[in-house]
């Protein structure tokens, strides 16, 4: 099969000759951490070093519209200030933050201001940054770039954004909270704008190109469940995002759309599907139950990843018995097994490569490092 039939058959749910290989990248310190201990000082990059080295299928795409439906020009990341453990950052959504010096390690920003605070914040923001008619949100080869969707061997993504998760970056989880309650009109108004920047840009390509995927990021749940009431989420967020993945099914044979949030997604799991959106990621095992979501909703939801993360630090026996947790979800199909985050700096290079060893032999790959020939085969495959 090729890698696009394999990964739309397997989110169907289908029959496949082996799993889709997909991981979801590392922090910054665990790459230093992994060259100090084995992996070739060539390969760098949070997603690309793991990639690359292990030939994941995340290497086997080409060329695709990729248009920009966020900031543009995003904000300028810079450093404000030097402390002698500390840096006060602007970042790239436009927030003044204190973090720690990267040879210290990795915190959790410390806010200090976010680039929507008024509405006049906003209203600037939308007028220099959100402009839906910027020829720069689309590339000037689109036409040629929509032919390539209709023959090419590789999935079709396109990007959609956000409609909580970029408010909250710019605004802070408080600040959006607050105004959820006392000025609900005001956020749907830049939910609304959001909105209508995607298919403005959309309209560029409607009926032009075949898109496999839509791509959306939506942190906004956490351990006990969403930081919107599903009440709200349904009446400010469905319909909007409805107005976007039905416009994509119609316009490009959308199938799917793929939603990266953490947390606790229980509450909004039939929300999304109702909106359109039928495939959740990364599933985080400390706080979500991707059994139950099967046992709910069946194989009209794929997954991915909901291999607990934790197990890669505690050792090879510990990802032995966490990959006994997720076989049965293996052997239904519709799934695709990886970390259900990025990978910490506490896990060693020799868990890591046992964790890929065992992982290739579970989905049907022939197992691979660097530029060597395969060097084990699968023993099973679930789905032939």
């Amino acid at each position: 099969m090729t890698h696009r039939e394999r990964l739309l058959r397997c989110l169907r749910g289908e029959p496949v000759d082996r799993v889709p290989d997909f991981e979801f990248g590392a922090w910054e310190q665990t790459i230093e951490r992994w060259h100090n201990e084995g992996l070739p000082k060539e390969y760098v990059g949070t997603d690309a070093a793991i990639d690359y080295y292990f030939h994941t299928d995340n290497t086997e795409y080409g060329p695709m519209p990729y248009v920009r439906t966020g900031l543009l020009p995003g904000f300028e990341y810079k450093v404000l200030e030097e402390k002698e453990t500390h840096l006060i950052v602007q970042d790239g959504d436009g927030a003044i933050a204190e973090i720690m010096k990267p040879e210290y390690g990795a915190s959790i920003p410390k806010y200090l201001r976010f680039a929507i605070e008024t509405r006049k914040d906003w209203e600037k923001i939308r007028d220099e940054r959100l402009n839906p008619d910027d020829p720069r949100r689309v590339p000037e080869n689109i036409e040629e770039l929509c032919k390539l969707t209709f023959d090419a061997d590789y999935p079709i993504f396109i990007n959609c954004g956000s409609l909580y998760g970029w408010l909250r970056n710019w605004m802070g989880v408080e600040n959006l909270s607050i105004a959820l309650y006392d000025d609900p009109e005001w956020v749907e108004e830049m939910m609304e704008h959001l909105t209508m920047v995607m298919l403005k840009v959309y309209e560029k390509i409607a009926g032009k190109c075949k898109i496999d995927m839509g791509l959306w990021w939506e942190d906004m749940c956490y351990r006990q469940g969403p930081l919107i009431s599903p009440a709200m989420f349904k009446k400010l967020m469905v319909p909007r995002y409805k107005r976007v993945t039905e416009f994509l099914k119609r316009e490009c044979g959308c199938e799917f759309h793929m939603l990266d949030c953490d947390g606790n997604i229980h509450q909004l799991v039939g929300l999304w599907l109702e909106a359109g959106i039928n495939v959740m990621f990364p599933l985080e095992a400390a706080h979500t139950d991707a059994y139950k979501i099967r046992a709910e909703f069946g194989k009209k939801v794929a997954l991915r990843g909901y291999f607990d993360k934790r197990a890669l630090i505690a050792g090879k026996s510990a990802i032995d018995k966490e990959f006994e947790r997720i076989t049965p979800l293996l052997k239904e199909g519709g799934f695709i097994p990886h970390t259900d985050h990025r990978v910490p700096p506490d896990v060693s290079w020799e868990n890591y490569r046992y964790y890929r060893m065992k992982k290739c032999e579970l989905i049907g790959k022939e197992y691979r490092e660097g530029n060597q020939e395969p060097i084990a085969k699968p023993k099973i495959t679930f789905l032939a």
